[in-house]
């Protein structure tokens, strides 16, 4: 049996698309996945960035959810040291109530931002130290079994919505595990500890109510379309976009100022970020996606379709899972 295959949407604007559009295109991508038998869509919780439209994702949650049947939705992941484990609980929860039975939580401890914009946050640079607390805390929220006597989560208690411990490190693998958790790597931007990250979520997993048994989920990039010159004018249009957004955010470059930038060697680590890529026909990526399915022994992939347009992200939905599929 194939590998189950999920997807992370950022809600990503085009060149000169509106905040409005690229949401629209994020309902258009869920729809698709829904259609074409994908198991949930998650949604990255990103702030000040100027083309991602996912900072806001119980609010995108429900708006997306409103917009599809049966598909799983969910964060992936609320940065929680950014909130309140009540304030989270309360809004999956409220998303539990009035989804039954589609709503994932998924938890990573970094700021997704930087340091400006985490005193935005009104967050410290010690906030992540109480991460593993701050989950068990929200858990029993959604448990009903509070840890603050005389504080429970309305909407959220007793809703048991799934908790997933997102990383890109050896810490998040280690927390997953003692917590019986399942836990998701970032390889698809992050690739470095991912082999290691999952040997040892492996090795020191512990059953819990929530789960029996590891579940390992993988992040991978994709782009997809009908001809490889396609997919590789995407690719390099995604690459472009990343130089604004990651290494000097609010410059605006020329297609070939951006290119010089991607050759220089500050932009390796961008380059790196893509290691676990594919792009090209249906019949290319899929064949990548089951190489890393089987080099990982992932028990589900994250899809990240990166096309820079959502119509384009859309055709890559559907081209890898007819291709996956057969």
């Amino acid at each position: 049996m194939p590998v189950p295959l999920s997807i992370l949407d950022l809600a990503t604007a085009a060149s000169g698309q509106t905040p409005a559009e690229a949401l629209e295109g994020t309902v258009a991508l869920a729809q698709a996945a829904e259609a074409n038998g994908y198991g949930r869509v998650w949604y990255a919780e990103h702030h000040n960035m100027a083309r991602i439209a996912s900072s806001a994702t119980s609010v995108l949650i429900a708006h997306v959810a409103a917009h599809t049947s049966t598909i799983r939705l969910g964060a992936g992941g609320v940065m929680l040291p950014n909130h309140s484990p009540l304030v989270i609980a309360e809004q999956y929860g409220t998303l539990e109530t009035l989804h039954p039975g589609r709503i994932d939580l998924g938890l990573g401890r970094a700021p997704g931002t930087d340091q400006n914009t985490m005193r935005a946050l009104r967050r410290s640079g010690a906030s992540a130290d109480s991460f593993p607390e701050d989950v068990m805390e929200l858990q029993a929220y959604l448990q009903g079994q509070s840890r603050i006597p005389g504080v429970d989560a309305y909407p959220g208690k007793g809703t048991d919505v799934p908790l997933y411990i997102l990383g890109s490190s050896l810490f998040g693998a280690g927390l997953a595990a003692t917590l019986g958790l399942p836990y998701a790597f970032a390889s698809h931007f992050s690739p470095g500890a991912l082999h290691e990250a999952i040997a040892l979520y492996r090795s020191n997993f512990q059953p819990s109510e929530q789960l029996e048994k590891p579940h390992v989920i993988a992040g991978f990039n994709v782009i997809a379309a009908d001809d490889q010159a396609d997919a590789d004018r995407q690719q390099q249009e995604m690459m472009r976009s990343r130089v604004a957004l990651l290494l000097r955010p609010g410059t605006e470059y020329t297609d070939e100022q951006a290119d010089e930038l991607l050759n220089a060697p500050q932009a390796q680590h961008l380059h790196q970020m893509a290691t676990y890529s594919a792009v090209g026909t249906a019949d290319v990526v899929r064949d990548k996606v089951a190489a890393f399915a089987e080099s990982t022994g992932a028990d589900e992939l994250i899809i990240a379709h990166q096309g820079p347009r959502a119509e384009q992200r859309v055709r890559s939905v559907e081209l890898l899972a007819e291709a996956y599929a057969g």
